[in-house]
């Protein structure tokens, strides 16, 4: 259960997007995925600043080098767009369509599944991160191949040296650099497709585009990975700090999370710091969801959520969504008109438990 903590939702960035855009709703219909040794491993700069220093870590016996170009590393902003390329791939996988490296799409829809704006900044935006996910280039002994793979390696991978996306392409009206940007099309590394291909994937909340700092994604990011369905995790804060990538003292990042327990607004997990400040544990809020072969996977309209914060006040129609499909699949339902079923799912949770 979500608990009783009303600042959940009041740290984070509004929700830009909350009607679906009827022409994008197929890719609004994908749910958040990442890929595993990117939310294990510091790949991204948790800078806004250009930051064009290599940097390396190590940690059991994995090793990772980032080399960035001159226009900076890139940074964990950056990363929404492999986040929204990996959704969509993934979630044509799960729908039995044919996939490939090469993903074209418009950039409006993007901006709206990482809830961002829609103005002319915001597409300038964008192609600095395409510039900087191309320029950025990484050397690690961290494979997504399992041996005997059907699926062909490059000898870039072999080598552990790729760059996350291996070329890209920016079409604009009237071929004006000024005109409006018609479509974009953006081929990954290897080692990025292959990641997906294995399925090295952890779903993330919605809410994740939401968290105002990079550290609370970061922080976030690592608490997906290491708590996962577990009731709790606890971790070191030196480690945990180590794990960020981030460049502040111990004693900045003891602050920061304590700030971050107290705000309690991470999705999916709780943050407690002991007294002494050393330990962190990441409790789960009960909100992540089941593995898809034991949920409900049917579709919900917009109009279903509306309908939801009116049945169930004061809930997270995204929580009451996944403990849904949760029941529907331990019972076995699959009902035949899943908004009615779903907000009568809500009204009786809200029924049986009241406002949260």
């Amino acid at each position: 259960m979500v608990p009783d903590t009303p600042n959940l939702f009041e740290n984070l960035l509004p929700d830009r997007h909350p009607q679906t855009d009827f022409f994008v709703v197929d890719v609004a219909d994908a749910v958040l995925k990442d890929l595993m040794p990117a939310m294990e491993h510091p790949f991204y700069a948790l800078s806004k600043k250009p930051d064009t220093s290599i940097r390396r870590y190590e940690h059991n016996g994995k090793w990772l080098e980032v080399i960035p170009s001159a226009k900076g590393q890139a940074t964990i902003y950056d990363k929404d767009i492999l986040i929204f390329a990996v959704s969509q791939i993934m979630h044509k996988l799960n729908n039995g369509e044919p996939v490939e490296r090469t993903l074209r799409f418009n950039p409006r829809e993007l901006l709206i599944f990482v809830n961002r704006g829609t103005g002319g900044k915001d597409y300038d935006a964008f192609e600095e991160s395409l510039d900087r996910l191309m320029g950025t280039v990484i050397k690690t002994n961290i494979v997504t191949h399992n041996e005997g793979s059907d699926i062909p390696l490059s000898d870039e991978e072999d080598r552990g040296l790729f760059h996350l996306i291996e070329r890209a392409q920016v079409r604009r009206k009237n071929g004006s650099e000024n005109g409006r940007i018609m479509w974009a099309e953006i081929e990954l590394s290897e080692w990025v497709y292959n990641g997906i291909r294995r399925q090295k994937v952890l779903t993330l909340h919605r809410d994740y585009f939401r968290l105002r700092k990079p550290i609370e994604r970061r922080v976030y990011e690592i608490a997906r990975k290491f708590c996962g369905l577990q009731p709790s995790h606890e971790v070191g804060l030196d480690k945990l700090l180590k794990r960020t990538g981030a460049r502040m003292s111990l004693k900045r990042f003891r602050f920061v999370m304590r700030e971050l327990a107290q705000r309690d607004h991470l999705p999916d997990y709780t943050v407690s710091i002991d007294e002494a400040g050393d330990k962190v544990t990441f409790r789960s809020r009960g909100s992540v969801p089941a593995p898809l072969e034991e949920m409900f996977e049917g579709s919900l309209s917009p109009d279903a959520y509306e309908d939801a914060r009116e049945a169930a006040p004061g809930w997270d129609v995204r929580f009451l969504e996944n403990q849904w499909r949760r029941w529907c699949g331990k019972e076995e339902i699959e009902p035949k008109r899943p908004d009615a079923h779903y907000v009568r799912f809500c009204r009786s949770w809200f029924e049986r438990r009241g406002h949260p």
